[in-house]
């Protein structure tokens, strides 16, 4: 797996590259060698931020920790990089049939919850009225969610917004 390590607000020294890829080596494993996996460090006030996103034939993995020492961060993001490749392991099989750049046979599955697949388990239906992005927020306010969903009244499609974790708000805007 070929890593690519960044830094936001930070300079990455050749100390914490080392650690990286070196924790980053317990992965390799479960990929073949063309795999790049992106590594992006970041400092914001005192929290220590590290996001790994791993895109492979079929899927991304991705995960992303934040604590007050970069090395507990690095640390963390492995283990849960680790639980979601064996959490979804048969579902990743099932959608990467012809081979891909998984290597399924070094993923050894979670014993817990072994059987029990997510499942979709309420749908909801409702009318989209047209309006803007700031609306958008606002109505997401109200509801108390974290997303919503809506028709963009300049470009009549739907559109997403949603709260990130920093507090600020994001907008999918679909291509077609």
């Amino acid at each position: 797996m070929k890593i690519i390590v960044s830094g936001k607000n930070m300079e990455v020294t050749n100390a914490l590259r080392d650690i990286v890829e070196k924790k980053m080596e317990k992965l390799d494993k479960y990929f073949h060698k063309d795999v790049e996996a992106h590594v992006t460090m970041n400092v914001e006030k005192n929290r220590q931020i590290i996001e790994v996103t791993i895109p492979f034939e079929g899927g991304i993995i991705r995960a992303e920790e934040a604590n007050g020492d970069m090395y507990t961060s690095i640390d963390k993001v492995i283990d849960v990089l680790e639980r979601q490749i064996r959490k979804h392991k048969t579902r990743l099989q099932k959608r990467n049939r012809s081979g891909g750049t998984i290597r399924f046979e070094n993923i050894i599955p979670l014993e817990e919850n072994e059987n029990e697949e997510p499942k979709i388990v309420r749908t909801k239906r409702f009318a989209i009225k047209p309006m803007d992005a700031e609306e958008a927020v606002l109505q997401m306010e109200l509801l108390g969610h974290n997303f919503f969903v809506f028709r963009n009244a300049i470009t009549d499609d739907v559109n997403v917004v949603y709260k990130r974790k920093d507090g600020n708000y994001g907008l999918i805007e679909p291509e077609i």
